[in-house]
């Protein structure tokens, strides 16, 4: 293993510091192949991890084998792919910093009125990152996510954050930028052209505190201009956030964007600074979750993987998830308690993590840092309803041997959004894309069943096959119970010989949004059997994809197609 997977990255509070004695070292290494996955997208070949991280390829392997067991990673043939369940730590960070539930309506409302990117975005040691993002959809639009990092002096916000900075803070940067000048390090960016001269960046940050704002004027890349104000916490005064408007210059110089939005700009800050102090300036403490259960769960996982599963590197990512609302400091007891830890292991691993800049510590209490956000939460946060559902309709499929389907509603049709076919000499024959009559279609009438009778459309319903419902009032009692029963099986309505049985997917609020069928040949299942035998896998699919969507929809829009 290579010196540099034992200690935090450059710009970290404790970077070039000596490994603690009591460190544990799989969790780091297990957190230096989350990095380097980030890094690259959210997928690598588990050979590119090996030269990445300068593991040994059977490090790897177990590390691997271990996030796959925890849902954070799945194998697709021999590449690693991030999982949408790994950004429930991400998720722990944002739940504690509570910004983005108190202020992204404000930041959308924003945008929406503005016809511009917003975005919302904290310190994070000699970078700015996001934690919030209201992006317009253009050939030109914005492309940083949630969670990105960049460099101070290459933004809108970071001479904002440069006015609070310590001589101590201003040694780290310069620090940072002679061992990274082309900026190489934040691969949210392109490198760096010129070099960022100190003077230059010192002097943006004073004419900022002086402004009270700040522009990017192409720094990032040619034709990218932003406008940014902070957001101040009430008790303290210190900036709690940065809210920026984005455009390019296609539309706005940088001159022309301050002179048109500062004032509505001011409008949202005042308004945002108001949220702050409605609500409470500490969270109202809630106790930590009961025992999660989790020595347990690692000990069945070692004793079925064996030395595949790496039960050090499991505890220590699971003590991240013990923060969140209203936990957003906790003592060494209470993490212990939340996660159900021995008090030694606990302590371990936040020491680890601590050197590594995931948490800081605060006298005797522990808190997350933005740099949680790193792991896997930019590329994860772009996550669609298909590519969740993907590796789970093919598991369906592969049990089943037969096709797999998600859909959305589109007015009165459905359209496919993802799909998995059998090789049958007798299949299904649809492809992503394709739209048919909601009404004549399990999948439709799971998702009409959904809407109140306000709600449904009402299109001509041409009878399709001799045992297609037409009739309005049939159709009302039909979705009637489909809405009672949770389910809707289609018998040869659509088609002759086709028949299928789909369940709805649905998301956070309840709100169905999309629905997976299992389609087939009359002749290989009868209708007793589609519900005695393909129902409850069906629904144990559409569970998976559920909890997933929960996580990855906690503090991001998945879009549904």
């Amino acid at each position: 293993m290579s010196s540099t997977d034992l200690t935090p990255a450059p710009g970290t509070p404790d970077a070039g510091a000596p490994v603690p004695a009591e460190a544990v070292a799989p969790l780091m290494r297990g957190i230096a192949v989350l990095r380097r996955l980030t890094e690259a997208g959210g997928t690598s070949s588990l050979s590119g991890l090996e030269r990445s991280t300068g593991l040994a390829r059977s490090t790897v392997d177990r590390i691997v084998a271990t996030l796959e067991r925890m849902g954070y990673v799945r194998l697709d043939r021999r590449d690693a792919v991030l999982a949408p369940r790994l950004m429930e730590l991400g998720n722990a960070y944002l739940a504690a910093l509570r910004l983005p539930r108190l202020l992204d309506g404000r930041a959308d409302a924003l945008a929406d009125e503005l016809d511009e990117s917003v975005s919302l975005a904290v310190a994070d040691r000699d970078g700015i990152r996001f934690i919030h993002q209201a992006t317009r959809r253009r050939a030109m639009s914005l492309s940083f996510r949630i969670g990105d990092l960049l460099p101070a002096e290459r933004t809108a916000p970071g001479p904002l954050f440069a006015t609070e900075w310590s001589e101590q803070d201003w040694a780290r940067w310069r620090e940072r930028r002679a061992a990274d000048p082309e900026d190489r390090g934040f691969p949210a960016l392109p490198p760096a052209e010129r070099p960022t001269a100190d003077g230059e960046f010192g002097e943006r940050a004073r004419e900022a505190d002086e402004r009270g704002w700040a522009l990017d004027d192409q720094l990032i890349e040619p034709g990218l201009v932003a406008l940014s104000m902070p957001v101040r916490d009430h008790g303290s005064g210190r900036i709690a956030c940065v809210v920026s408007v984005v455009s390019h210059t296609s539309r706005h110089t940088a001159d022309s964007l301050r002179e048109t939005l500062l004032p509505r700009l001011r409008e949202t800050v005042r308004a945002m600074e108001g949220d702050l102090r409605a609500g409470p300036r500490v969270a109202t403490a809630v106790p930590p979750a009961a025992p999660s259960g989790l020595a347990v769960w690692t000990g069945a996982s070692k004793q079925e993987l064996g030395r595949e599963f790496v039960e050090s590197l499991a505890r220590g990512l699971t003590v991240l998830t013990s923060f969140g609302e209203g936990r957003a400091e906790l003592t060494l007891t209470e993490v212990a308690r939340a996660t159900g830890l021995a008090r030694a292991t606990a302590r371990r691993a936040l020491i680890t993590l601590e050197h590594l800049g995931y948490v800081t510590a605060h006298g005797r209490t522990f808190a997350l840092t933005p740099r949680v956000l790193g792991l896997g939460f930019p590329p994860l946060s772009r996550t669609t309803l298909p590519q969740i559902a993907a590796p789970y309709l093919a598991e369906l499929a592969g049990r089943l041997h037969d096709s797999a389907s998600l859909a959305v509603l589109a007015g009165d049709e459905i359209q496919y959004t993802a799909r998995v076919a059998t090789s049958r000499i007798m299949s299904v024959n649809i492809t992503v894309g394709t739209r048919l009559p909601a009404y004549a279609t399990s999948l439709g009438r799971v998702m009409l069943a959904d809407l109140s009778p306000a709600e449904r459309p009402s299109p001509a319903v041409p009878q399709l096959t001799p045992r297609t419902i037409t009739d309005p009032s049939s159709l009302t009692a039909v979705l009637d119970h489909v809405r009672q029963d949770g389910y809707a099986l289609v018998d040869e309505e659509l088609e002759e010989g086709l028949r299928s049985i789909a369940v709805p997917v649905r998301d956070r609020t309840g709100t169905v949004v999309a629905a997976v069928n299992v389609a087939m040949h009359s002749s290989r299942r009868t209708p007793e059997q589609c519900v005695a035998e393909v129902l409850p896998q069906l629904r144990t699919t559409v569970d998976a994809i559920e909890a997933d969507l929960r996580v990855a929809g906690r503090f991001t829009r998945v879009p549904a197609s």
